[in-house]
């Protein structure tokens, strides 16, 4: 279990500080900078994990100086703090690591594609590099897709790329990585045309939380659940994303993205292919990435048939929210009045490998739900009741493990044990774990670990081509055949078709509220 971002030191000493390098943000003022990637510097600063080389330097069209980007990012570091004040021991900004990581801000004004940028980028690097003495850097796309390509193509041509005697040279890039298949692999195939694989970090924040990351250690370093975790002992297993917000002001970007595109291709097929890949030989980056891609490539290809019954599109209609009223998607800023865009998906899906064959995948996804929550429950087979025929055993809930990623992170273990009294009656209960019972946890994005792993050159957590379009490859005949939503009330557990679609089987979702 990584927790080095515990305060307790000796946690700390379980990692040393990344090598001295440059991070360049290309989308220096946007969302993700001020919320997420700042945040978690300024806690790896926190943590002593930034060695004394390490600078940033931020790049957009807005023309700003230097003091004046420390300043707005200032604010919004307070701001973080303020916002994690109620759930951490430590509520006030620490001065001194947020003052050597401020001295360490530069900002350079400019438009993503125009060549004179990335030459005065690169003025900048060799100035950093003949005063700190090293060439390393990663430059970091937190821009819109449309620039990914073009950026990265600047970067090249400009020989940003090469690493040679120059140090290492890395891309991190966010989702989504292609809209479908075709466009996925024309991504990969013009980033690859200009550099490495071991130089592209496609992120995906699932995979920087602690449940995320120990779902392998749960399934690989513990005797009693590896013998278990295959089809002779497990029933089903059932993903959930479920969100309580709507669109909020991406309207405009939903109408064209969908539940579909937006979550399964990339969150939901990680957390299926961590809970149902194969063990590595290793815990290196290509050992883990290839057990994952192959076991979403061995995910059963839809027909017409599976497409019309195991797959649910829904859209959420006006509702209330913790007693407040919501409006319907379609009346939602910048969404057509009669959108036929899905806000929820499932589906049932299947592994075709020795270890899942008959065991259905069952996941869901959604907006405005009724609560908030990331989870993946696997289901085990009922043990043979004879013995118990005496108390009534068609209502005993069959065991469950339910990993808790978001927002309260840790484990539960559902099982029946008999309740107090003279006759043997059997009844549910529930152990669980909390990671903040047992672990002390620093402020976090979810990000520390990733800007971390991009620094030292750890990709275990990084996609790789072969992972994004074994995604896509999976999701493509649903986006080939497009069907209709079916409205569902916001605040609610979702479509009646989605509980129908495992009603059929003799099986039901875990309840949301």
């Amino acid at each position: 279990m990584d927790a080095r971002f515990c305060p307790d030191p000796a946690t700390l000493s379980r990692a040393t500080p990344a090598p001295a390098s440059t991070l360049v943000i290309f989308g220096a003022n946007g969302d993700l900078t001020k919320r997420l990637l700042m945040p978690a510097l300024y806690n790896l600063s926190v943590a002593g994990l930034l060695a004394d080389g390490f600078s940033v330097i931020g790049i957009d069209h807005n023309e700003r100086t230097d003091d004046a980007y420390r300043g707005r990012l200032t604010e919004a570091i307070h701001a973080f703090v303020a916002d994690k004040a109620g759930e951490l021991s430590a509520s006030v900004l620490d001065g001194r690591a947020w003052g050597w990581l401020r001295d360490r801000l530069s900002y350079l004004t400019g438009e993503f594609e125009d060549p004179g940028t990335h030459h005065r980028l690169a003025d900048r690097l060799a100035e950093i590099r003949r005063i700190r003495g090293h060439g390393n850097c990663v430059f970091y796309l937190a821009t819109a897709p449309r620039f990914f390509g073009p950026i990265v193509e600047r970067l090249a041509a400009t020989g940003l790329m090469r690493e040679e005697e120059r140090g290492f040279r890395r891309v991190v890039i966010e989702k989504p990585f292609g809209t479908d298949l075709a466009s996925a692999r024309a991504l990969d195939g013009r980033l690859l045309g200009l550099v490495a694989e071991s130089q592209v970090f496609r992120i995906d924040h699932f995979l920087g939380k602690e449940t995320v990351q120990n779902i392998l250690a749960l399934r690989f370093a513990n005797g009693i659940f590896e013998p278990l975790w295959r089809r002779d002992h497990i029933d089903h297993v059932q993903i959930t994303a479920a969100e309580t917000v709507g669109v909020e002001r991406r309207g405009r970007f939903y109408e064209a993205t969908g539940a579909l595109r937006d979550m399964v291709p990339n969150h939901m097929m990680q957390l299926l292919a961590m809970s149902a890949m194969e063990p590595p030989n290793g815990f290196d980056a290509d050992a883990v990435r290839a057990e994952k891609a192959k076991v979403v490539q061995a995910i059963r290809p839809m027909g017409a048939d599976e497409l019309a019954c195991d797959v649910v599109r829904g859209q959420y209609d006006s509702g209330a929210l913790r007693g407040m009223p919501v409006p319907a998607y379609r009346q939602e800023p910048n969404v057509a009045s009669d959108s036929v865009t899905e806000t929820y998906i499932a589906m049932k899906l299947h592994i075709d490998n020795w270890r899942w064959a008959g065991v259905p995948f069952y996941i869901r996804t959604g907006k405005r739900l009724a609560v908030r929550r990331t989870e993946i429950a696997i289901h085990f087979k009922q043990a043979p009741y004879a013995m118990f025929r005496g108390t009534p055993v068609e209502c005993l809930t069959p065991n469950f493990l339910v990993l808790h990623i978001q927002p309260s992170e840790g484990i539960s273990l559902c099982l029946s044990a008999k309740e107090p009294g003279l006759t043997v009656r059997l009844a549910d209960v529930r152990m669980d774990f909390r990671y903040a019972d047992w672990f002390k946890t620093g402020p976090s994005t979810g990000y520390e670990t990733l800007l971390y792993d991009a620094l030292i050159g750890d990709a275990t957590l990084f996609q790789r081509a072969d992972n994004v379009e074994a995604g896509w490859a999976a999701v493509q005949p649903m986006l080939a055949s497009p069907a209709g939503v079916e409205r569902y009330a916001a605040g609610s557990e979702g479509p009646a078709a989605a509980e129908a679609l495992l009603a059929r089987d003799g099986r039901h979702w875990l309840e949301l509220a």
